[in-house]
């Protein structure tokens, strides 16, 4: 019964290690490596996109990676935190595409467009002059996945009610819950260590379980695109975890929220700066 229900768990395991690895060495590095990173996943889910909305037309799909690629060498060639906001804007070209699509495809360029926005908010972040950038995206990075983990296992071990079984047949009010519990524990003890306390720590607990319902959100929504495609994952790129979409699709959500957040209030960013 253990088996059947983890049966996955090594290859994603083995996966999210060299996600890790290669995810961990540019977010230190930062600059434009970190933006050539966030670049090309943002492309892949482009290409992903594409290939969900014509499956047996791989011009879009080229097309979108190309940007992607494109927009990372032009990245590691630019130096000013300004300019590295443009070769994410070079993305946009295949959004347009994808916005000529029938009414009920646009959805797609909308997740699309969402995916290009998270991908500029995770930088603003990550280059934030007013604070620790590099701490506060590890924070959020670990919100997301603390989110993860919790819904994957308290999911699969308690099982229960579902949470929108036309959309995602696999989540379970337990494991929405577990998320909403591991975000708060992982966010408040994270934004402790980067020097926060009283009110500033609660507002940074709150706004983690925000985040966790929004990657939920973001995980929710690519969810009903598959559906809609009528396939399982949006690709096979990573082992055990299907695409990049489904491995990303909480990040989608819970970073432009931040992006949005930060650019609005300077709430984290600059408080412990």
């Amino acid at each position: 019964m253990i088996r059947g229900r983890f049966g996955d768990l090594l290859p994603r395991l083995g996966s999210a290690l060299v996600l890790v690895a290669v995810g961990a060495l540019d977010l230190w590095v930062g600059g434009a490596w970190f933006l050539a990173l966030v670049a090309l996943i943002v492309g892949a889910m482009l290409w992903e996109l594409a290939h969900l909305v014509h499956p047996a037309q791989r011009a879009p799909a080229r097309a979108a990676m190309g940007l992607a690629g494109a927009s990372a060498i032009v990245s590691g060639a630019l130096t000013t935190p300004a300019a590295l906001a443009v070769p994410l804007a070079a993305l946009l070209p295949a959004l347009v595409a994808l916005a000529a699509l029938p009414a009920g495809r646009r959805v797609f360029a909308l997740y699309g467009s969402l995916a290009v926005l998270a991908g500029l908010a995770l930088w603003h972040v990550r280059a934030s002059p007013g604070g620790d950038g590099l701490g506060w995206t590890l924070w959020l990075i670990a919100v997301v996945v603390a989110s993860d983990a919790g819904g994957y296992f308290v999911g699969r071990i308690a099982g229960g009610p579902k949470f929108w079984p036309r959309v995602s047949p696999s989540k379970t009010w337990s494991g929405t819950l577990a998320g909403w519990v591991g975000a708060a524990a992982v966010g408040g003890v994270g934004a402790g260590m980067m020097g926060l306390g009283g009110g500033a720590l609660a507002g940074a607990t709150a706004l983690a379980v925000v985040l966790a319902c929004a990657a939920q959100a973001g995980d929710l929504w690519e969810s009903a695109l598959k559906r809609r495609a009528g396939v399982k994952d949006s690709s096979n790129l990573i082992p055990g975890h299907g695409g990049v979409m489904d491995r990303f699709d909480g990040m989608i959500g819970a970073a432009a929220l931040m992006g949005a957040v930060a650019l609005a209030t300077g709430f984290p960013l600059r408080i412990a700066g």
